[in-house]
């Protein structure tokens, strides 16, 4: 799945075939076999079980990056009992027959994520009590479903999104911001199908793995507060005018209605494939945490500084060993260099790390920060020292790791469950 243009060890080939297991095992075809199945008129989802005679009509609605597979797997599941539906996803990977796929703009909103959330909706208002309403959502929909609160456009969104995220927001402060702004987050979608039955299908992107967070909860009925979303702008210093005063007159509002939903992917499935495919090829594995959140510099620095251990102190593991994390860093973006979180954290690593030592960091769903690289697989060797500060300091991974051929790519992955961080010490 990575195509790295060498690998010059066999804890190189390891590293990258232990994110190539991370992937494949967080794919939606394998994630509905694991949580969901039919029995009779049963549909089981997770822990939840519905009754698929008492409904007339059974439609899928959803958006997210792995929005058109999840489509797909549900459809086969479901087979001639679903009545069609729509999905709008980012880069297609999947061609459900009954479900239409459309494509949205990412990682900012634009016309065509305001078209298909705008459709997305007017099937939504179709639907009636006797409608089950499937709605995969997934991560990345918060950009590729726009609709934007009347009097703001999409460019007002796209601003404060990009701003906040240069300054290195979190995803739950944008989300209290998007909320406020958004007639279909925050439990928008699960409102304008009401009274249907509304059950949210949810691959998460996000830690903790909270469906209100993921594609901002359009299944999940969450106040929006604008004074909330005021302090977020505040804490960041943006401006964005026009959202400031849309904040300045709205009123807080949660949607009045119910709806379940199942997280059946997150990234634990991605960190626990690539520990078993570790295990599996004699190593001792040690996960740090699927939890992790912080500056990406400091983080590849942390994950060097284990590695150190293992390979000094045999702490915590003995080598030969593979430390594995997942999570959610960001870049507060200072330079005006290309890269993303990931490219950041094997960048910051790699000069600290023993010889021992090879690190593979990827986002799942094949394109870190903006770029069409999904991450990189670095080791001591890499990048000189001076040569890796200075792109830092410019926000400039992609450009050094390119130069080093340290690059991974695999186009899109038709998954996203955030970061899988692998090191491997031999």
């Amino acid at each position: 799945m990575f195509d790295p243009l060498s690998t010059p060890s066999p804890a190189h080939e390891l590293a990258v075939e232990c994110l190539t297991a991370g992937v494949r095992a967080a794919q939606p075809k394998r994630a509905v076999e694991r949580h969901c199945d039919i029995e009779g008129s049963t549909l089981r989802i997770g822990d939840g079980s519905y009754d698929l005679d008492a409904y007339d009509s059974l439609r899928i609605l959803g958006g997210g990056k792995a929005a058109d597979g999840l489509a797909a797997a549900l459809e086969g599941l479901l087979g001639e009992r679903l009545d069609g539906g729509i999905v709008v996803t980012g880069h297609r990977t999947a061609a459900p027959d009954r479900v239409t796929v459309r494509e949205g703009n990412h990682p900012s909103p634009g016309p065509d994520s305001v078209d298909g959330a705008t459709a997305l909706l007017e099937r939504a208002e179709a639907a009636d009590g006797q409608t089950l309403v499937l709605a995969p959502m997934t991560g990345g929909g918060s950009a590729l479903l726009c609709a934007p609160a009347d009097g703001l456009s999409a460019a007002d969104i796209r601003t404060v999104t990009e701003a906040l995220l240069d300054a290195g927001a979190s995803v739950d402060e944008l989300n209290a911001v998007r909320r406020v702004c958004s007639e279909i987050k925050g439990g928008g979608l699960a409102a304008a199908a009401a009274p249907a039955t509304v059950v949210g299908v949810v691959m998460s992107d996000v830690v903790g793995d909270d469906p209100a967070v993921v594609a901002s909860g359009p299944t999940v009925p969450v106040e929006a507060a604008p004074d909330v979303a005021a302090t977020v702008l505040d804490r960041y210093g943006v401006d964005a005018p026009a959202v400031r005063r849309w904040l300045s007159s709205a009123t807080p509002e949660s949607p009045s209605v119910a709806a379940r939903n199942h997280v059946i992917a997150s990234g634990w499935d991605a960190v626990d494939a690539a520990r078993a495919h570790a295990a599996a090829a004699g190593y001792q594995t040690c996960v740090l945490s699927t939890h992790l959140e912080g500056e990406a510099e400091q983080s590849g620095r942390f994950h060097a500084a284990v590695a150190t251990d293992v390979a000094l102190r045999d702490v915590p593991v003995e080598p030969p060993a593979v430390i594995l994390s997942g999570g959610e860093t960001t870049v507060s973006v200072s330079g005006d260099g290309v890269g993303g979180p990931n490219m950041e954290f094997a960048l910051a690593a790699a000069p600290k790390l023993p010889d021992e030592a090879v690190v593979g960091a990827v986002d799942t769903d094949g394109s870190d920060g903006s770029t069409d690289a999904a991450g990189a697989l670095v080791d001591a060797d890499t990048v000189d020292p001076q040569v890796a500060r200075t792109a830092l300091d410019e926000n400039d991974s992609y450009r050094a790791l390119a130069d080093a051929g340290a690059l991974l790519f695999s186009g899109s992955t038709g998954t996203n469950v955030n970061d899988l961080r692998v090191v491997v010490v031999d």
